[in-house]
């Protein structure tokens, strides 16, 4: 099929780009003009492992291209992808400006019947507007084209997103037309060889509603892991070992019930807000999804209090090596990184931070602690550690699942870790000779 994909951000160019790679050709859409330029010539703008090769790959075969030219592009292609990002405004709710003004501009310039996708994150009733939005420019050029608007939510995993598209355990097509339907599981189809059945089909508003609730349904079990480390740690239980002992359970399973910083990145905060914002709108209070932002926000700072706990209200003087500021590993993305939080609490209290990450480093210095006095960053793990009080590990990179720990005894000024995932074995870690804090124990 001849796609566009309109948006060049994570979804947006993860999704042509997997699409370029089952044989369609995708042209991806941007304003941006520059970040089109380098696209052009490999120039990646997200880190993502597998991306770029495939986009390199796919750009020498011509199965993908890049452009700022939604109308030439439109006209060719058979099915076209709102990708664009949908920011949380300031009441929480889903900002949903890009994705209308995409809608209003496809209206402008169709010329023949067109599938259109919302793919970017959308509350429920989404698609209706952006039905209206289109209906209204063909009014205005008064001609009639028949179109559809399908959603079609991505369920994408940062620093695993090649694989989840390639190989996913479901798509979600939302539609109430047989043509559009058949149209998307056509698409869809090579990515399910074996098990076509993960395709799922339902109604356009039960689609929208399903991407918040499986991002809400895994916070909470984020949030509610960390409710439960925060009180084994009151009455002296090890929330490690209740995390095996729970997540035997087949009912609840061992994924996303390990305690930790708290949730970040760009899916679980917005999702959540946006979610409790829906209910309110419609004149419910959703308490339960509520707590679960609640938990989560206060969280960030455990780490920070246990800092504090340990050297006392005033670290004038004070240095920590910090190993991780992504939100989790495999992905440059800091937004809404516990990382964030930790650093300015220590620096408000006089501490300085010596900061590594594998790729989220540039992300840091010029964004999201830009010119936060305090902060200087190194090379290498290993680098932080000179005349450090202590080490605070925050994401759990595999760089750093098997230092050499003679190697941080040497370094730092006295053998402290403070660990916000819970990643090295505390018996070890006693042998070792380290005072040693985790999430969830004393």
């Amino acid at each position: 099929m001849n796609l566009t994909v309109i948006g060049t951000g994570y979804v947006g160019l993860v999704s042509g780009t997997c699409f370029a790679e089952m044989g369609n050709k995708v042209t991806c859409i941007d304003i941006d003009a520059a970040k089109i330029e380098k696209l052009k010539n490999g120039v990646i703008p997200i880190y993502e492992p597998g991306l770029e090769p495939m986009v390199k790959s796919n750009v020498d075969r011509k199965t993908l291209l890049f452009s700022t030219e939604l109308k030439a592009n439109l006209n060719k292609c058979d099915v076209a992808f709102i990708a664009v990002g949908t920011p949380m405004g300031e009441d929480g709710s889903a900002d949903l400006k890009y994705v209308l003004q995409v809608a209003k501009e496809i209206g402008e310039h169709m010329s023949h019947p067109l599938i259109v996708v919302d793919k970017s994150t959308v509350p429920v009733g989404t698609a209706d507007k952006v039905r209206d939005a289109i209906q209204q420019q063909l009014d205005k050029r008064n001609v009639e084209i028949d179109f559809d608007v399908v959603s079609n939510p991505e369920f994408l995993k940062e620093g695993d997103a090649i694989s989840d598209f390639m190989k996913p355990d479901r798509v979600v097509i939302g539609t109430d037309n047989p043509n559009a339907e058949e149209k998307m599981k056509s698409l869809y189809a090579p990515f399910f060889r074996s098990n076509i059945g993960r395709l799922i089909c339902m109604d356009i508003r039960s689609a929208e509603m399903t991407k918040y609730v499986a991002n809400a349904m895994l916070a909470t079990k984020i949030s509610f892991m960390n409710e439960v480390a925060n009180i084994c740690e009151l009455v002296g239980a090890d929330v490690n070992k209740v995390r095996i002992g729970i997540g035997s359970d087949s009912r609840i399973g061992y994924s996303f019930i390990y305690p930790g910083s708290g949730y970040g990145g760009s899916c679980f905060p917005k999702d959540v807000k946006a979610l409790k914002k829906t209910a309110q709108e419609n004149g419910y209070k959703a308490n339960l999804i509520g707590a679960v932002e609640d938990v989560n926000d206060k969280q960030k700072l455990v780490i920070a209090q246990k800092v504090i706990k340990r050297f006392g209200k005033n670290l004038e003087g004070k240095t920590f090596a910090l190993w991780g500021l992504s939100f989790k590993p495999g992905t440059d993305d800091m937004r809404e990184a516990p990382a964030i939080y930790i650093c300015k609490e220590l620096i408000k209290k006089g501490a300085k931070i010596q900061a590594y990450d594998p790729k989220a480093m540039d992300e840091a210095k010029h964004f999201y602690l830009k010119d936060l006095e305090g902060m200087s960053y190194f090379d290498s793990k290993y680098e932080t550690l000179k005349d450090a009080d202590a080490m605070i590990l925050l994401t759990e990179w595999k760089e750093f699942r098997s230092p050499d720990f003679e190697e941080l005894k040497q370094q730092l000024k006295q053998p402290i870790i403070f660990d916000g995932r819970n990643q090295y074995d505390d018996s070890l870690m006693e042998q070792l000779g380290f005072e040693y804090f985790q999430i969830g124990k004393k």
